[in-house]
């Protein structure tokens, strides 16, 4: 994604950089996955289990070094499965081979999930608003109405990212429609584009993206990955309103918070702009009246909240069932809200194929005792077995955090971790635990995507404006001169220690089962991960000029 152009620097990507950055990944990607799979089988855990370990490696260290696209990573992880697997004895029956065919079939099982529904039609639903402009009307709509201190826009921003996360369930989706119209609010106002304000304002409609990512069940597709599973784990859904009634306070009191954050850490440079909401309501003149595809859009986005939110209590319909009749509806001659050449280069296919791997691949954890076996093992060494509700929040959060630090894919994250979750809190024994509310609260850490820019594809998306975040890019690239990397190959160098850090937890976990409870990484094993971490290859080499 380009991002800025530094005179008198090139644009060109140095030689070295393409291997550094994407082919160092699949190396080690690679190199976790042979080394696991040479690893004696723990006892008690099956052949199919130590492989999907194995391939739950590859698929982590991939996915945190972003060293092939995404889709292209979750067909690599189907034909992982459907060989490794289809080689090895069923789980149900270990005097069988499970078969490429049984494996294939399980490699794509997520597909037939009713959450993968919902995350495509949440693309269509998305494609709609930004096809007929109704997303930037109701934007443009509620700001021209929130005055014209810059305090004041800063809460209507806020107020704009939770209505369009109501109405554009995709987060991308969300932040890639109001981005421009950021960028023409701060237009508008006649404001420096460099200055504290615009800053302020762009980072304040993706972080609200974030937030609200865990406020509403349909604003992101790691929402789904969870109550998939928590569905298959525990027999029992969260409906649309359940998840908002639980999550929705908690959300409002983060954009509080997030408001009090951003005002003063970056104070704006003028209190007022008295010609900003003329401006707004300029741009939004020029929308023109309301057509009729938006009528439709707006009556349809309104009735399937309604549907959304009365699941359960006023009829038995689903989530996705209901998604899925108003996509269906839109395509329908006469009503004339989208067609399907319109909406099939919108859609982003590889979200999809992302997804439904990804359940497969948690399913496949699950079914083949792997989950179960890495939870038995979580729980011993951290103690968990008779652990406080806190304590155990507590540990899996920092887990998911630190792990967070290495993806770009709540998504994959979801799909990775969530099943051992899951087992874990099925292997403690804390009386009065609420497994389906832990899981739903560590579910709300796999959403924050706050830390780095390259932790969430939406971050990116704003980042990569030049206007805004050009001079920003020119001092990073003064300050990494003289050691010749660009900081995101500082970012993937650490990533890459995090990845070697986790192989080497399952070779400790591995032996640590074949030798004995007595075994214990000592404080020379950590000082090497420790030192690794630290370590900075020179020939890292890249221009700041773009984040692929």
């Amino acid at each position: 994604m380009a991002i800025a152009k530094c005179a008198p620097a090139t644009s060109k990507t140095e030689p070295g950089s393409i291997w550094t950055i994407g082919n160092i990944g699949l190396v080690a990607a690679i190199a976790a996955l042979v080394i696991v799979l040479l690893l004696p089988t723990p006892a008690g855990l099956p052949v199919a289990g130590h492989r999907m370990l194995a391939i739950l490696a590859f698929a982590v260290i991939i996915w945190m070094t972003e060293a092939i696209d995404y889709a292209v990573s979750a067909i690599v992880i189907a034909v992982l499965m459907a060989f490794l697997l289809g080689l090895a004895p069923s789980v149900a029956n270990p005097n069988v081979l499970l078969g490429t065919s049984g494996a294939l079939t399980l490699a794509f099982g997520g597909f037939a999930n009713t959450a993968l529904v919902l995350v495509a039609s949440a693309l269509f639903l998305a494609a709609a608003m930004t096809i007929t402009g109704l997303d930037k009307r109701i934007a443009l709509s509620i700001l021209s109405r929130v005055g014209t201190e810059t305090r004041h826009v800063v809460i209507g921003t806020i107020l704009v990212g939770f209505v369009i996360a109501l109405m554009v369930p995709s987060t991308t989706a969300r932040v890639a429609c109001l981005v421009p119209i950021t960028l023409g609010i701060i237009a508008a106002f006649g404001v420096n584009k460099r200055g504290a304000f615009a800053s302020m304002l762009m980072i304040t409609t993706v972080q609200t993206a974030s937030i609200w990512n865990v406020g509403i069940k349909t604003a992101a597709a790691q929402n789904m990955v969870a109550t998939g599973f928590i569905e298959k784990a525990f027999g029992q859904t969260i409906t649309w309103l359940e998840w908002l009634m639980a999550a929705g306070p908690f959300a409002v009191l983060m954009c509080v918070a997030l408001y009090f954050v951003i005002t003063i850490m970056m104070p704006p440079e003028v209190a007022e702009v008295p010609g900003g909401r003329a401006g707004i309501r300029k741009s939004l003149a020029k929308l023109g009246p309301m057509k009729a595809s938006e009528i439709k859009l707006l009556a349809l986005s309104l009735a399937l909240i309604g549907f959304w939110s009365t699941e359960g209590v006023l009829h038995r319909f689903d989530t996705s069932t209901t998604t899925i009749t108003a996509v269906a509806l839109m395509f329908m001659p006469g009503v004339g809200i989208l067609t399907w050449k319109d909406a099939q280069p919108r859609i982003p296919w590889g979200t999809v194929i992302l997804f439904g791997v990804g359940i497969s691949l948690g399913t496949a954890l699950l079914q083949t005792n792997a989950a179960t076996w890495l939870a038995n093992i979580v729980v011993a060494e951290f103690g968990l077995k008779n652990a406080t509700v806190l304590f155990i929040l507590g540990v899996m959060s920092l887990f998911l955090v630190i792990i967070h630090l290495g993806f770009a894919s709540a998504t994959a994250l979801a799909a990775a971790m969530i099943p051992i979750v899951i087992a874990v809190l099925k292997s403690v024994a804390t009386p009065g635990i609420n497994m389906i509310g832990m899981t739903m609260l560590l579910q709300f850490v796999v959403s924050f995507g706050f830390i780095l820019v390259v932790n969430a594809p939406q971050n990116m998306v704003a980042y990569g404006n030049r206007d805004l975040f050009g001079a920003r890019l020119c001092a990073h690239r003064l300050r990494a001169h003289h050691h010749r990397a660009r900081p995101c190959d500082a970012a993937r160098r650490h990533l890459l220690a995090l990845a070697w850090i986790y192989l080497r937890g399952l070779i400790f976990l591995s032996f640590r089962d074949a030798s004995g409870p007595g075994t214990q990484l000592s404080a020379r094993n950590l000082a090497l991960d420790s030192g690794f971490a630290a370590a900075r290859r020179p020939g890292m080499t890249a221009t700041p000029n773009s984040i692929p």
